[in-house]
């Protein structure tokens, strides 16, 4: 099927480089093993009408650069047309049900199986997603609990949808299943009980209008607003705080409560009638029905969060938590590691020929075998009720990953979006052996990725580039690994083939050492740690040894208490994330001693730079406000007395009426994907027709935007802030972003460096300490070279980085190295070796010494 005209024939790339070792027999000749998908004139994102043949059952890779267009073809073209086909397949009216993505820009797809995709972002799981709802083991456990579970005497058997905190019959009544309740309590509603109601004492209410309205009408009531609060009746108290009555009396601002009583005995007419709410309820009203996430953020600040005190964090109705297997209910089960799950099915009685017993034996024995796989990918140290969204997207994809191998599908192309991602080397094996397994089992893999370890493991790599956005979009290659030696334009061929050396030479000496006590935080346990200043510092080791909780949670938590900062979080960030966060509690421990020289943290992780098509490059590096100040400054701009203001697609003053600012419209189909078209009145330029007259240069404000970042450092090079800026952002190898180019289009790596390079262009005066998670997620290679001059760089000026890092090219670039374990889970959790990275692959207790070691060399004399 076509499905967009063809470009001319002389605009396709040429022919691709082919290797010695290529197969004897062409694509589709006959006796041909394998088979070929065959893609003609994909032209998805940046890809330039590219022809491709890939093979099917083997081991596919996709290699290049950050945004040079791998997954474009992976996932925007290959997994988008296998879905669209299978959609095809089905009623309308199950088509609603599916996300669906929208049709690929390709001429013809030929030789396509059904394809799986598994990506590494979470979609849209809730807050009661957990590992045994995402592996399915969830459903398993109930059915067991439901027919082999030990009752109460005289306690009727129950569904095993009442085992499930998701369920009306099941959850908690209190809690309605999830396990905490939120209170607004008088200590936190009422911080200081010495100020009076006028002083605000109530912080709770609002602090413009509506609590000034408040404070009138309890005036009018009689209440001594200037009496401290403490001094108050408790009766009077306990009404202001938890009445859920919405009373109305007559306001007269600036009276006393007898002034106002001769005022209504005389009839005088008042300012207005006005409603009171009490804190308690205002504050739970805001918090559920605000669209304003800072209003539900600041509503949230006087809530506590405690376990719920029916169920006692459980989740679960009393019925349910009544029932026992192997001495212990459900909601206990679940909150013990999968290997420890495992070891008690394990015991499960299958001798027996009572009906309960039998199923029990079956349903334990099927539980066994899926714990098995995941336990081989290394999540053994996993709780079946960790909720998803506390998962690294490795973790996340792993699962998913184990979940597949159990389906026993056959036929099927599995299309992986970096599977190696917050892997340590260590468990990388074990991932290899799974993939082979699903390979085996008569399927083909095509997997997105960077780490050259998998790289090398490829039966096929297609390279694409040679660089990003529109520099790249080529196929380079597309053959057995070996060819890729011969390609001289390939990005990936010079690391792929090189040798793993770092010179093991001297590194920087610490200026100083930050020490933190008595920290506790997920499975860390009362540990201390000293962190060297002045270095570049890497936090290693397994998935799941607590670098993450070390690094993103325990430090930059503990050290932010202590600066007096607060840790930074978009405002527009989910209320479901914070309140996970809340219900967890805050890590533990405390700066004991050298913290003096600190004057700044800085934590630059992965989270999206915003979560709308209004966010963008531009406006969050601030480009976006000199760029609109040089239009304001042009003469047309001044002859019509337009200001910034006009020049932005947020405001209402110069964006288009039409779409307002989104340059596009969506047009609802009801069994197929929403289309976005092109606004009809502005056509995807986002201003109105008069704005777009003023030009900067011959150039409208649209048109800057559409300009990437190569192209606007070259038009704005005489302007010193924006060149300044735009230079940060070149030499972290985001040429190929557009400034406009929507912040939902930017991948998690992609929004990480551009949060490192609007760091760099800031001139910070004193000692900062900047703290990074994974920072090579997502990178090739070429890219953690910048990435890691980037990070030097800082470091050299006479800051403090952390990185908690797997990829041990970055390891062996550090000064120093605090290696974490020994294992995963309740097995790791401890600083197992700490020091120089030759010094660290020299200790014997560390799993991550080898690795360390290949990438060493003794300096050179």
């Amino acid at each position: 099927m076509t499905h967009h005209d063809t470009s001319p024939t002389d605009m396709r790339p040429p022919a691709l480089p082919v290797a010695d070792t290529q197969p004897s027999m062409a694509p589709g000749q006959a006796g041909d093993k394998h088979g070929f998908v065959r893609v003609r004139g994909a032209s998805e994102h940046n890809l330039k009408h590219i022809d491709v043949d890939v093979p099917r059952d083997r081991m596919v890779v996709f290699t290049g650069v950050s945004g040079s267009g791998k997954s474009s073809l992976a996932f925007g073209t290959l997994y988008a047309e296998a879905q669209r086909r299978y959609l095809e397949s089905v009623s309308p009216y199950a088509r609603r049900l599916f996300q669906q993505m929208p049709v690929p820009k390709v001429d013809t797809v030929d030789g396509l199986p059904p394809a799986v995709a598994l990506q590494q972002q979470r979609g849209g799981s809730s807050g009661r997603s957990s590992v045994g709802s995402l592996t399915t083991l969830s459903n398993l456990l109930r059915m067991l609990y439901s027919r082999a579970g030990d009752y109460p005497p005289g306690a009727p058997r129950l569904e095993a949808e009442a085992f499930s905190a998701n369920t009306p019959m099941g959850a908690c009544p209190t809690c309605h299943g999830l396990g905490r309740v939120h209170a607004a309590t008088e200590t936190s509603m009422v911080p200081d009980p010495t100020l009076s109601i006028r002083e605000r004492a109530i912080a709770a209410w609002p602090t413009a209008w509506q609590g000034q309205n408040f404070r009138d009408i309890l005036i009018t009531r009689g209440v001594d607003v200037d009496c401290p609060w403490q001094n108050l009746p408790r009766a009077t108290r306990d009404w202001i705080l938890y009445t859920d009555e919405t009373p109305q009396h007559p306001v007269y601002p600036g009276l006393s409560h007898t002034q106002i009583r001769q005022a209504i005995a005389q009839g005088i007419e008042p300012a207005y009638q006005g409603t009171f709410n009490g804190a308690r309820h205002y504050v739970q009203h805001t918090f559920a029905h605000s669209q304003s996430a800072k209003m539900r953020q600041r509503a949230e600040s006087f809530m506590v969060v405690s376990d719920c005190p029916e169920c006692h964090g459980q989740r679960l109705h009393a019925a349910a938590l009544a029932v026992r297997f192997q001495g212990l209910n459900i909601a206990e089960l679940t909150a013990l590691p999968l290997e420890d799950i495992r070891a008690k099915l394990a015991t499960t009685e299958t001798g027996s020929q009572h009906a309960s017993a039998i199923a029990a034996g079956q349903i334990a024995a099927d539980m066994v075998e899926r714990i098995d796989v995941l336990i081989d990918l290394g999540l053994g140290y996993l709780q079946m009720d960790r909720g998803v969204q506390t998962l690294s997207p490795g973790e996340y994809q792993r699962l998913r990953l184990g979940t597949q191998i159990r389906s026993n599908l056959f036929g099927v192309v599995y299309v992986l979006d970096e599977p190696s991602s917050g892997l340590h080397p260590k468990d990388t094996q074990a991932l290899l052996r799974a993939l082979r397994g699903l390979q085996a089992a008569g399927n083909s893999l095509f997997l997105v990725e960077h780490n050259l370890d998998i790289v090398r493991q490829a039966e096929w790599v297609i390279d694409v580039g040679p660089q990003a956005g529109e520099a790249g979009g080529r196929i380079l290659y597309s053959g057995p690994l070996d060819g890729l030696r011969e390609v001289a334009d390939s990005r990936t061929r010079p690391y792929l083939f090189a040798s793993k050396h770092h010179s093991a030479g001297p590194r920087r000496q610490a200026s100083g050492w930050l020490t933190l006590h008595s920290i506790q935080w997920n499975n860390l346990a009362d540990l201390k740690l000293d962190l060297p200043l002045g270095v570049f510092t890497a936090v290693t080791g397994v998935s799941g040894s607590g670098k993450s909780s070390l690094v993103s949670h325990v430090l930059a938590s503990v050290v932010a208490q202590a600066l007096g900062q607060s840790p930074a979080q978009d405002a527009d960030e989910a209320g479901a994330d914070r309140l996970t966060e809340a219900d967890r509690g805050r890590p533990q421990g405390y700066v004991s001693a050298g913290l003096e020289p600190v004057k700044r943290l800085v934590v630059i992780d992965q989270r999206p730079i915003g979560r709308t098509p209004r966010s963008n490059l531009a406006t969050y590096t601030g480009l976006f406000d000199q760029i609109r100040k040089l239009f304001a400054q042009t003469d047309t701009a001044r002859q019509r007395g337009y200001d910034a203001g006009w020049f932005s697609f947020n405001l209402a003053k110069g964006r288009c009426p039409a779409c307002e600012g989104n340059g596009s419209v969506m047009v609802e189909l009801l069994f197929l994907p929403s289309v976005h078209a092109p606004c009809p009145a502005c056509h995807g330029t986002r201003y109105r027709p008069e704005v777009l007259e003023v030009r900067y240069r011959d150039k409208t404000i649209a048109e800057v935007l559409a300009m990437n970042v190569a192209q606007a450092h070259a038009f704005l090079a005489d302007q010193p802030s924006p060149a300044a800026s735009l230079a940060t952002l070149l030499k972290s190898g985001l040429d190929y972003l557009r400034l406009g180019q929507p912040a939902t289009e930017l991948s998690g790596g992609e929004a990480q460096r551009i949060k490192l390079a609007t760091e760099l262009q800031k001139q910070r005066r004193g000692h900062t300490l900047y703290i990074l998670d994974e920072p090579t997620t997502g990178l090739h290679p070429a890219d953690v070279d910048r990435l890691s001059g980037h990070l030097q760089e800082l470091v050299d000026a006479g800051h403090t980085v952390v990185v908690a890092e797997h990829d041990m090219r970055l390891v062996a670039q550090s000064d120093w190295v605090i290696d974490m374990g020994p294992g995963a889970g309740r097995h790791g959790g401890q600083i197992v070796a700490s020091g120089t990275p030759a010094e660290v692959a020299a200790c014997p207790q560390s799993q991550t010494a080898t690795f360390i070691k290949a990438w060493l060399e003794p300096a050179a004399p």
